[in-house]
């Protein structure tokens, strides 16, 4: 009783302000961020879809699609629109500006206009190319690579997620069978990140190659990564598209390693002894 007592006097808005749930006074807009004015379209109705992305409105997204096809084509709804405002998600959620419900909601809002523009094309955009991303076996911690899976997908590659924990020879299995143009593996747990010299060491043993084994997570360290043959220490998330797109270039293992913060295009304090 006491307790149905104090809820009808407890002041939630209060509550609310006091968890960041409602922003006390001024905000910046997200579309006033000097990062993300570097990426947002200015021209209709690419501004609309990208807005949409930004803030992760499905409904909004969706019939901006809609209408811009009225006007535009289906490659340029994703290219000049929805692309660009997941772009601009990657820059917010590199300053800490936007966390991982933000990215949820604003790769929901993308994939759901980007499968109505798919429809109108009349088939699926053609993707830039094949990666494959796992955490290592006995670790159940799969955020990270979520995050990789999420930004490889919004930028135009084919993501096969082969989950968590995930025993070596299903990941030697899969890089048999897609033959892609990356690799990544993460880790949360020192205990499990030994998967990834192993599954490198393995993959060497059969004679396959990957351009780039991405490997990052919490337990992981550059040092480590670069302890074995095809392994580049991934240091955020958002990084993953940059690094396949090196890959895809013809960039080796051994370039991408060098080349980090220029392929990234920004700094990298773990890779300042290479800028």
């Amino acid at each position: 009783m006491a307790l149905l007592d104090w809820a009808k006097k407890a002041d939630f808005d209060m509550m609310f302000k006091r968890y960041n749930v409602i922003i006390e006074g001024p905000a910046i807009k997200p579309e006033d961020d000097p990062d993300v004015k570097k990426v947002l379209p200015k021209e209709e109705p690419f501004r609309t879809l990208a807005m949409a992305v930004i803030f992760g409105d499905t409904e909004k997204a969706v019939q901006a699609a809609k209408t811009a096809l009225e006007r535009t084509s289906p490659l340029d709804v994703i290219e000049k629109g929805l692309a660009k405002g997941m772009d601009a998600v990657s820059a917010l959620y590199a300053k800490g500006a936007y966390f991982l419900p933000d990215i949820m909601l604003s790769a929901d809002a993308m994939t759901a206009a980007m499968a109505v523009a798919e429809q109108k094309l009349g088939r699926a955009r053609e993707k830039k190319g094949t990666v494959v991303s796992f955490v290592a076996e006995g670790d159940p911690h799969d955020i990270g690579k979520n995050l990789v899976v999420m930004f490889l997908k919004a930028n135009g590659f084919e993501a096969v997620d082969l989950g968590r924990d995930v025993p070596d020879k299903e990941v030697i299995e899969a890089v048999k069978k897609y033959k892609p143009v990356m690799l990544t593996g993460t880790a949360l747990m020192t205990t499990t990140m030994t998967a990834f010299p192993r599954v490198a060491k393995a993959l060497q043993e059969q004679g396959i190659s990957v351009p780039v084994f991405g490997c990052g997570g919490g337990a992981v360290k550059r040092d480590f990564v670069e302890s074995y043959d095809m392994g580049v220490y991934g240091v955020k998330a958002f990084h993953a598209p940059k690094l396949a797109e090196a890959a895809l270039a013809g960039k080796s293992w051994k370039e991408i390693r060098k080349e980090y913060p220029k392929i990234v295009g920004e700094f990298v304090a773990e890779y300042a002894d290479r800028m």
